[in-house]
Parts: structure tokens; C-alpha cells; sequence
């Protein structure tokens, strides 16, 4: 079994998708527009029985994190994104590691928790990023 995050940025996929790209070194796997659906949505079948999505909007993309796969789309751009309830875990290599990624992810985000020691790891941070995604950053001790 395998389970996958799944992402909706409600019309800032793209942009989500290239901010991983540069502060976490993201690669990019599949990206498809709503245009380019084979079974093109109609009016009547956006939010609320509205119009269909901007044909220009991510209909889905994946994308990798080291050896995470992540999937996102703009979804149906329903509104603003929300993301609540749950936060990305990145386990970073070293301390040195740990600092940069979370310094990157900090960028026009939200510092929750400062990165910091702990009794379980060297380095744990916890910030939202610009696009409200919340991440945990984490350079774990050795297990005794």
C-alpha cells in the first residue's frame, strides 16, 4: 500500500510547483493543464455547478522531494487553499542541511516553531510556507 499527499492550490500550482523547485531542488515528473484533458470539461461543471476551470490552470502535476513523490493540482480554484490538519515531515541529512531548507521554505512563509535542538533531534523547525503548506524540518538524532 502506498499513501501520497495530494495538494490543491486553487490557481497557484504553478507557482507552488516552482518555489519547490528552487528551495527544496523539486523535479517535476508529469504536469498537465485542463486543457490538455482528452474529456474537456464543460460549463456547468466548475465549483458549484459554475464554469469549467481556467484551460490554463495545472488539471495535475507530480512532482519529486528527494524520493517522495507529491501530486498537486489547482484543483477546481474554488477559493483560497487551505491546509490544516496535517504538515509535510522533510528529514534533512545534517544540521547544515536542516538550516538551509528551512530558511528556504521560511521565505514569505511563516516560522512556527524555530529551528532549534530538541531531546530528539539537532536541528526541528516547523513553518508554513507562502503558500500555507505547513513543514516540519528535521535533523533526527540517532536512535540509542
Amino acid at each position: 500500500m502506498l499513501v501520497q499527499s495530494y495538494l490543491f492550490f486553487n490557481g497557484r500550482c504553478e507557482e507552488a510547483i516552482e518555489f519547490y523547485r528552487k528551495a527544496l531542488d523539486a523535479q517535476v515528473t508529469m504536469m498537465m493543464r485542463f486543457k490538455e484533458n482528452p474529456e474537456p470539461m464543460a460549463d456547468g461543471c466548475g465549483p458549484g455547478g459554475g464554469p469549467a476551470p481556467d484551460p490554463n490552470s495545472i488539471m495535475h502535476a507530480s512532482f519529486k522531494i528527494g524520493e517522495t513523490e507529491v501530486m498537486a493540482s489547482d484543483g477546481m480554484g474554488g477559493g483560497k487553499p487551505e491546509f490544516k490538519g496535517f504538515s509535510l515531515s522533510l528529514t534533512a541529512a545534517s544540521d547544515t542541511e536542516a538550516q538551509r531548507l528551512f530558511k528556504a521554505l521560511s521565505d514569505g512563509g511563516n516560522v512556527e516553531m524555530p529551528m532549534d535542538k530538541t531531546f530528539f533531534a539537532s536541528s526541528f523547525g516547523m513553518v508554513a510556507d507562502r503558500f500555507g503548506v505547513s513543514w516540519m524540518v528535521i535533523n533526527p538524532l540517532p536512535m540509542p
